[in-house]
C-alpha cells in the first residue's frame, strides 16, 4: 500500500510529525516547519482524501489515518517523534502514537475537542438535506476565526474545507462523532509519553466556537485531565481554531518548549 503524501524537511532529533484537521491540509503548518526544520526533522502530511493524498470515504476514518501516519513514520526509519495535531489531527496522532509507540517520545494537541453524544443526531438532521452539509462546513469554519484573524487567510481556509468532496466530509464527522463517544478517552488514558494541549476555544451551549481566557476550563480539557493527569494545558486567549495560523509564535513556542522538556529534547 502507498503511503499517504508528506513533506520532509530539515534534519535533527527529536523529529516532529505534524497532522492537520479536518477538510484541512499540511500547509496549514508551514510556519511551523519553517520555525523547527533548521534544528529538527519535520514530517507534515495530508490525510486520505485531503490534500494530495487520495482516497475514498469507504477508506477514511479515525483509526485509519491514524494507521497511515504510523506507517509514515516507520517507513522513514523515524527515531522517536514528537506527533502535533491540529483539531481531528488530536484523534489521528492520539492513534498513531498508540500504534507506533516505540516512535513516539511526545504529543502536542493543538485545539482538540470532543463531541457530544447529541452531535450524532444533530448530523443526522443536517445531512438529510441537500445543502445541509455545506452549509454546515462553511459556518463551521467561518466560525474558527476572528476580527483579529488574516481575513485573506481565513477566507482561503473557508474555500478549501468547501472542496472536501461531501461523501468524506460527511463520513468523517460521522466517524469523529463515533470515535468521541466510543474510543476517545480511552485511547487518550492510553498514551504513555509526555502530553500537552494547547487550546484556544471552546464551543459553548449553542456550539459556537469562542475564544479562551486564560485559566479557563472547559469540558473538553477536564476530560484531558482525566484522562491524563499529567497533561500540560496551556492556553493561547483570545484567538480563533488555527493558532498555528493566527498566533504562530506563541504555538511555535510552546511547541518548542514542550520539544526541549522532553529526554534528548
Amino acid at each position: 500500500m502507498s503511503l499517504i503524501h508528506h513533506v520532509v524537511t530539515g534534519a535533527g532529533r527529536p523529529p516532529i510529525v505534524f497532522v492537520h484537521g479536518f477538510a484541512c491540509a499540511h500547509t496549514d503548518w508551514e510556519a511551523q516547519v519553517a520555525h523547527f526544520s533548521p534544528r529538527h526533522r519535520t514530517v507534515a502530511v495530508d490525510l486520505r482524501g485531503h490534500g494530495a493524498s487520495p482516497g475514498t470515504a469507504a477508506e477514511c476514518s479515525i483509526e485509519r489515518y491514524g494507521a497511515d501516519v504510523a506507517e509514515v513514520m516507520r517507513a522513514l526509519a523515524l527515531p522517536p517523534a514528537v506527533l502535533v495535531g491540529h483539531s481531528m489531527g488530536c484523534r489521528v496522532v492520539t492513534e498513531a502514537a498508540l500504534q507506533a509507540p516505540a516512535q513516539t517520545a511526545g504529543v502536542v494537541l493543538v485545539d482538540g475537542s470532543q463531541f457530544a453524544p447529541a452531535m450524532e443526531a444533530v448530523l443526522a438532521q443536517r445531512f438529510a438535506t441537500p445543502d445541509g452539509y455545506a452549509t454546515m462546513t462553511e459556518g463551521m469554519f467561518r466560525n474558527m476565526f476572528t476580527t483579529r484573524s488574516d481575513q485573506a487567510m481565513a477566507a482561503a481556509v473557508v474555500a478549501r474545507a468547501a472542496r472536501l468532496p461531501r461523501a468524506i466530509g460527511e463520513k468523517m464527522l460521522r466517524d469523529m462523532q463515533r470515535y468521541d463517544a466510543g474510543r476517545f478517552t480511552a485511547s487518550l488514558a492510553g498514551l504513555r509519553v509526555p502530553v500537552m494541549a494547547v487550546q484556544a476555544t471552546y464551543s459553548n451551549e449553542k456550539r459556537e466556537r469562542r475564544p479562551l481566557r486564560e485559566g479557563q476550563d472547559t469540558p473538553y480539557l477536564d476530560m484531558l485531565r482525566a484522562s491524563i493527569p499529567s497533561v500540560r494545558v496551556e492556553i493561547i486567549p483570545d484567538t480563533g481554531h488555527f493558532p498555528q495560523l493566527d498566533d504562530i509564535a506563541r504555538t511555535n513556542a510552546l511547541i518548542g518548549s514542550f520539544v526541549a522538556a522532553l529526554p534528548g529534547g
